[in-house]
């Protein structure tokens, strides 16, 4: 298997480093900005971030050139994940102002219980300044303007961008189009600010005026960043989206039936965006001389370039540590990409080396010949963010699907993991060492992260939020005496 080649680099020069000076200015900054962000109605942070998605909708051409010539993702990719970004903008937007992210609940006085029940009414506010941690693999849907930065925006909370090196003219041309955007639709100065260098990641974390952190990338990275705030003397929740391997089941009778087409669909999910998605099915469980095996060489095709020079190193020592373990076969493999297969015992006996993720396009097959090695296998892996079943109707799948409820946050019934839809019912998390909490980065309720519950008691109705006040001023869903009123 030949070495893949990274892309090339920002032909402006690499993401300049922020002076620890300048990342105190930006916090600062933020703090600011977050009473009037707080005060702001529903309403109006929703026409912010619409006028952000508007923004950058209109510069797509210009942006697609740039993601591209510091990517090489090409298209249909850019376009299309540009799109998602924009939409996630505009759904945040609808989730703020329907109201039930507010989780708003009401408990009448009621002196007849024990202990007596006093008037009491409970909100979701935002915590304020938020940091955000660039992905290298999304320039656009995990990066500047993506799913955390949406999220924090839409509740209130300021944000504070820690740019990834892998795309940072993209980084710089999005900041500035996004902030022009906020700032003439009336959002307060200071709500979004960008950094960049590793140095300036270390210190935007360490803020005081920073709440909470959202980050997306490695294991390690990740491990530090979630170190260093922990540490702080007051610490702060991090939010953190860090490794998966995304196992995939398919039963005897699913490949009996369709295996050449799991296996066609296989390679296309292992090698899209050349695996560099947290989604990508990188261990595959299939009966003892599966279709799927023998079928997917066909479909393994010559991988394009990788996003940096570290992730392509990444990729080779991790793919050459895996063809090393004794009883590991190469089934398929084409210019970077590479299929390798074992038994269940190899695997139980080679796990430390056989389930750390090899980021970039690979997947282990895993041969199986009963459930019992089946399970077994299961039982071996850490959390996940998705895991795949591929069954039949006449399969008994009460044990597997058990087995794969516990290790993962969502559990596919049919296709494949790549590609993660941004809707209402959307779940983006899973077991450590796929996140770091039970929260989705994905979907409405990743807002969630950046809230935290109030409750008052016997508080005259001035004081109150408008979604606590008597006569539900917002027209928002909430819990009133145990029962749900929809406006």
């Amino acid at each position: 298997m030949r070495p893949l080649r990274p892309c090339t680099r920002d032909k402006d020069g690499p993401m300049t480093s922020t002076t620890p000076e300048h990342v105190d200015e930006l916090c600062q900054r933020a703090a600011r900005a977050f009473p009037q962000a707080r005060q702001a109605d529903d309403a109006e942070r929703a026409s912010w971030l619409r006028a952000g998605a508007d923004a950058l909708d209109a510069a797509t051409d210009e942006l697609v050139a740039i993601a591209d010539d510091e990517t090489h993702l090409g298209s249909p990719r850019l376009p299309g994940e540009l799109k998602r970004t924009t939409n996630q903008l505009r759904l945040f937007a609808d989730v703020v102002t329907e109201g039930s992210y507010l989780e708003a609940t009401i408990d009448h006085p009621n002196p007849d219980t024990v202990p007596p029940i006093p008037d009491l009414r409970r909100v979701l506010r935002p915590l304020g300044p938020v940091a955000v941690f660039a992905a290298s693999n999304f320039p656009f849907a995990f990066s500047v303007a993506g799913g955390d930065t949406a999220s924090a925006l839409a509740v209130g909370c300021p944000v504070v961008v820690k740019a990834h090196s892998g795309h940072p003219a993209l980084s710089r041309r999005v900041f500035k189009i996004l902030e022009q955007a906020l700032r003439e639709a009336g959002a307060p100065d200071g709500i979004l600010g960008l950094v960049g260098g590793r140095e300036a990641g270390v210190a935007l974390a360490e803020h005081p005026a920073i709440t909470a952190v959202g980050f997306t990338g490695s294991i390690p990275g990740g491990r530090a960043i979630h170190d260093a705030v922990a540490a702080r003397p007051a610490p702060i929740p991090f939010f953190g989206e860090l490794g998966s391997l995304n196992p995939v089941v398919v039963t005897a009778a699913a490949d009996r039936a369709r295996g050449a087409a799991l296996a066609e669909g296989l390679a296309g999910s292992f090698q899209l965006g050349v695996g560099q998605f947290c989604t990508k099915p990188g261990v595959v469980f299939v009966p003892r001389g599966s279709a799927l095996e023998n079928e997917v060489a066909a479909h393994v095709g010559d991988a394009g370039r990788m996003l940096t020079d570290r992730i392509a190193d990444g990729f080779a020592s991790g793919a050459a540590r895996v063809e090393e373990v004794p009883g590991v076969d190469a089934v398929a493999a084409g210019d970077g990409s590479l299929v390798a297969a074992c038994d269940a015992s190899t695997l139980a006996a080679h796990a430390d080396v056989l389930l750390e993720e090899v980021f970039g396009p690979f997947t282990l097959l895993v041969r199986y010949s009963d459930e019992e090695e089946l399970l077994g296998g299961l039982a071996l892996m850490e959390g996940n963010l998705t895991a795949t079943l591929h069954a039949e109707d006449e399969d008994d799948i009460g044990a597997v699907l058990a087995s794969l409820e516990q290790l993962a946050g969502r559990v596919l019934f049919a296709g494949w993991p790549t590609g993660v839809a941004v809707s209402w019912a959307q779940h983006h998390g899973g077991p450590w060492p796929a996140t770091t909490s039970q929260h989705t980065s994905v979907g409405a309720t990743a807002v969630r992260r950046f809230l935290r519950p109030v409750a008052y008691q016997e508080a005259p109705e001035r004081a109150l939020p408008p979604a606590l006040r008597e006569a539900n001023p917002l027209g928002i869903p909430r819990r009133v005496d145990g029962e749900l009123v929809l406006p």
